[in-house]
């Protein structure tokens, strides 16, 4: 596949999970990438794996000059930035809201949504003079529904819906779509960290994570993912801007059980008025 041929893109978060699946999957379908991460030594094994397409760069998406730079140096390797996904993140603080840690809590808010608001600044900074481009953002069904997360990972990850949404409309008549992608449980080091206390223990966390109703027949996996970025990446989605995209097994809304699913309803007849039977 091609539909990425000649465009350029920057992948905060991009040397482990999903961003090395979409640094990856980007690659093979034409692009040139900067991975950008605070992760060296994955982050410059993970170029030097992709090769004569990739670079990597050190970047704290939390500060304004890093990702200024990352940015800057993209079109300064590659000419052109087409894409920017901003996907790093953490989880975070944890635990009770009466025993947060604030110095946690603004560290999570810094990393996901300040991260992706600076992300989108400065991609927007050099989009719209070439009035084309798309900007990506990686959130979370914890922020679209409550229980899903942590406090203040839930709160990031609903800032950056509303972050998206805004943007989508200011940038459109810039050509730029704006948009973002709602990961579900997906096996990573962060999640083999939370099931099985081994954060390099992916077949464990697959295990752990796996249910009988999975429509896959297993978790969610990175290079999932990667395949929902790369379609909202792609002129395949041309028409798409403002949204969130659900990659999760239909587990936010369609998470069931349906009592239709059952026995019983297979040759029912419809139901009508005070509960006859049709």
């Amino acid at each position: 596949m091609t539909r990425l041929a000649g465009k350029v893109a920057v992948i905060t978060g991009g040397a482990s999970g999903i961003g090395a699946a979409t640094a990856r999957r980007f690659v093979n379908e034409g692009a040139r990438v900067v991975v950008a991460d605070v992760q060296d030594d994955a982050g410059s094994d993970l170029a030097r794996q992709l090769g004569a397409a990739a670079r990597f760069r050190h970047v704290d998406v939390a500060s304004e000059d890093a990702v200024a730079a990352v940015v800057d140096f993209a079109v300064a390797e590659f000419g052109q930035l087409d894409v920017m996904f901003n996907n790093a993140g953490i989880i975070g603080a944890v635990g009770s809201i009466a025993r947060s840690t604030m110095d946690e809590v603004d560290r999570t808010f810094a990393v996901i949504l300040r991260g992706a608001f600076l992300g989108t600044k400065h991609a927007a900074r050099v989009m719209i003079p070439a009035r084309s481009g798309v900007i990506i953002s990686t959130t979370s069904p914890g922020g679209l529904h409550g229980g899903l997360g942590p406090h203040a990972y839930s709160a990031a990850k609903a800032g950056i819906v509303g972050l998206t949404q805004s943007v989508a409309a200011e940038l459109r008549r810039h050509r730029i779509r704006v948009n973002a992608i709602a990961p579900g449980a997906t096996v990573s080091a962060m999640t083999a960290d939370l099931t099985t206390g081994n954060p390099a223990d992916l077949n464990g966390a697959a295990a752990a994570m796996s249910t009988d109703s999975d429509v896959a027949g297993r978790p969610g996996i990175p290079e999932d993912i990667a395949a929902g970025v790369a379609y909202l990446a792609s002129d395949d989605a041309v028409f798409v801007t403002g949204s969130t995209l659900m990659v999760d097994g239909g587990a936010t809304y369609a998470s069931g059980p349906s009592p239709f699913a059952t026995d019983q309803w297979d040759a029912s007849p419809a139901v009508l008025e005070a509960g006859r039977r049709a």
